[in-house]
């Protein structure tokens, strides 16, 4: 089970990462995504009802709030900040995410995956190597 999570640290993740804090209170985050002049997120804590722990609800507002949502989803969810974020979650809005610590076993998922995706460039960058050492042993390539 993920332990809590406190809206402080993630607002702390999302500034630090290039994303304005816009201090909404909760009616005004409730209100929606427009009606607000500049691009950025506000967070609240909520009790998640699936697990029963606490978790943040983050929301995008602005003019080009889809965007500020990938920015907060593609933030959060990087190696060295550890969180997931579920966009499917009930009560939330479409311009919000449910944030929570990641577990152990989604981290160690993330990590597979990332390493697949990274497998055929880094097959590729050998080839490169290995073309370009023989180059310089004096065996130009065929092609």
């Amino acid at each position: 089970m993920p332990s809590t999570t406190r809206a402080h640290t993630i607002r702390r993740h999302l500034v630090d990462g290039g994303l304005i804090d816009l201090g909404l209170t909760e009616r005004e985050q409730q209100a929606g995504p427009d009606g607000h002049p500049t691009d950025g997120f506000s967070v609240r804590q909520q009790h998640y009802a699936e697990t029963g722990v606490l978790v943040v609800v983050a929301g995008a507002f602005g003019p080009f709030w889809i965007r500020t949502l990938s920015e907060i989803s593609g933030r959060l969810e990087q190696p060295f900040v550890k969180c997931t974020v579920i966009s499917e979650a009930p009560g939330l809005s479409d311009h919000e995410v449910l944030v929570r610590w990641a577990t152990s076993e989604e981290l160690r998922a993330r990590k597979a995956a990332a390493a697949q995706r990274q497998a055929s460039l880094a097959a590729a960058l050998r080839a490169v190597e290995q073309r370009q050492a023989l180059e310089d042993a004096g065996q130009p390539g065929l092609f």
